[in-house]
């Protein structure tokens, strides 16, 4: 069989932000270089409650963008407030690990992300303490395998970016030398 072509993003990682990584912070081992463990995409839609068809779309969405099938999340409790059962389904997500990580971490940096309106970079506070970064999308129309005529309604999505780093500052760096395109705080 002949041999698998590496994506673009993790060709730059071996050779590039890795050595990078291990000048900066000093590792001792190669193994404490951070890296990407997997990357989850989360759509969540209340409305599916009343409407079981409306599912359908958030899951067909979720697959154009990911290429991969999403698993439908079901509700943990029952909300009266909400008229919402435990186990009625209410969103979708997908978590790539691997190649698939890497294609669609490249195509979310360089493609998606600058066809965002206004777009001025992602906020470089939005890690949670041990090294992961969450970033909320108003819209899957930036998505390009998305096609604005079979879209029943624009909804958001959830990416979050697991990584093994131990710290945010570690993170950052992780996800700044991959091209993430932070914003500046003084700007």
């Amino acid at each position: 069989m002949a041999d698998k072509k590496v994506p673009n993003l993790k060709a730059k990682y071996t050779a590039d932000v890795a050595p990078a990584l291990m000048q900066k912070f000093g590792y001792k081992s190669v193994m404490e270089i951070p890296r990407i463990d997997k990357i989850v995409v989360n759509c969540g839609c209340g409305e599916a409650r009343d409407n079981a068809k409306v599912l359908d779309s958030v899951v067909r969405d979720l697959a154009d963008i990911t290429g991969q099938k999403p698993i439908i999340t079901k509700a943990k409790k029952s909300v009266a407030n909400f008229k919402l059962r435990e186990g009625m389904p209410i969103g979708a997500k997908v978590t790539l690990r691997q190649d698939k990580m890497w294609e669609f971490m490249d195509r979310l940096f360089n493609v998606a992300l600058p066809r965002v309106r206004d777009f001025r970079g992602i906020n470089p506070n939005a890690f949670d303490g041990r090294g992961n970064y969450a970033l909320g999308l108003k819209e899957q129309l930036i998505f390009p395998e998305i096609e604005y005529d079979k879209i029943d309604k624009i909804r958001g999505l959830d990416v979050v970016i697991c990584t093994t780093a131990k710290t945010d500052e570690e993170a950052k760096e992780l996800l700044t030398l991959l091209g993430a395109p932070f914003h500046n705080n003084n700007g």
